[in-house]
């Protein structure tokens, strides 16, 4: 039987694991994080599905240590997986099995680095997907196994395309995880140079600048709406957060930054001289609809900064 050690965290990790157990992989050990009290956890915790499979369980804050290393090379393991999990995985780590993999959630070498559907969304892209790849000392460098694309919609969430992302990537380990097993993984090189890598973002990133055009706007919105922090942004001396817009903008002579209601409509104007819909706007902690915008503050309210 094919022995595994496994790092896994978030949705990815929790199906990945599954697709490794379906296959009866010998998953020896899971490396996971602990779930941090700051941080809204939506997501499937991997911790609990090993529990329920009875496999032993660590949540090192450092895995490439003298300890974590002595833990893993008991196991003997055949392949070493990664699957969203939040650490790099040092040389004497990937050395301990003949075959190390990560689940990345970009078409690569497209988006290596953080957070790359968060990154998607907001540079509007069409298309994302989930590669498997090789692990290489250099993050998301290694060759490819395969990789498979999920389509983006104008209106998309990062939620949301997370959700196809991830069923993206348990269809690619399902259909390549016997030829991994048999020690066939295929190994296509990276051009990197025709890719891109991004870093990690903070809430603070996520502040509307009201004057870049309404489809810029919009794709912040989408890239950072619920369950992530949310766009920011100020209504009548207010903390205020965009957490929905459409892509179907109007044309209007309202100076960037204006927000305002038209046919019973909230809309935020734009640098290009287009109005964005807003279809879910909280102000200090509370839903506003149109409204209640109106009654709060008149027909409009201008510089929302």
């Amino acid at each position: 039987m094919t022995a595994a050690v496994v790092f896994a965290y978030h949705n990815v990790g929790y199906r990945c694991l599954a697709v490794l157990l379906a296959h009866g992989i010998d998953v020896k050990l899971v490396v996971t994080h602990r779930d941090n009290p700051a941080e809204h956890i939506w997501f499937e915790s991997v911790a609990a599905l090993a529990d329920t499979q009875r496999i032993p369980t660590i949540t090192p804050e450092d895995p490439n240590t003298a300890e974590v290393l002595a833990r893993v090379r008991a196991c003997a393991p055949d392949l070493l997986f990664s699957f969203y999990y939040r650490h790099m995985l040092g040389a004497d780590l990937l050395g301990t099995a003949k075959t190390a993999l990560n689940m990345h959630g970009s078409l690569l070498p497209k988006y290596r680095g953080r957070v790359p559907v968060n990154w998607a969304v907001i540079r509007g892209e069409r298309e994302t997907g989930a590669s498997l790849h090789h692990m290489a000392i250099k993050p998301d460098a290694g060759d490819l196994v395969d990789q498979m694309a999920v389509p983006i919609l104008p209106d998309d969430t990062a939620g949301e395309v997370f959700a196809k992302v991830t069923v993206a990537a348990e269809l690619v380990l399902d259909r390549q995880i016997d030829a991994i097993a048999a020690g066939r993984a295929p190994r296509r090189p990276l051009d990197l140079a025709a890719g891109s890598y991004f870093g990690g973002r903070k809430p603070q990133d996520g502040i509307i600048d009201w004057s870049r055009p309404a489809n810029e706007v919009h794709n912040l919105v989408r890239g950072v709406a619920p369950p992530y922090p949310g766009a920011l942004t100020r209504v009548g001396g207010d903390n205020a957060r965009v957490l929905r817009t459409t892509h179907r903008t109007v044309t209007t002579r309202e100076s960037a930054g204006t927000l305002f209601v038209d046919g019973g409509c909230l809309f935020g104007a734009c640098g290009d001289g287009k109005a964005l819909p807003i279809l879910d706007l909280e102000v200090a902690g509370a839903r506003v609809d149109a409204s209640a915008f109106s009654q709060r503050h008149g027909p409009r309210l201008c510089a929302a900064a």
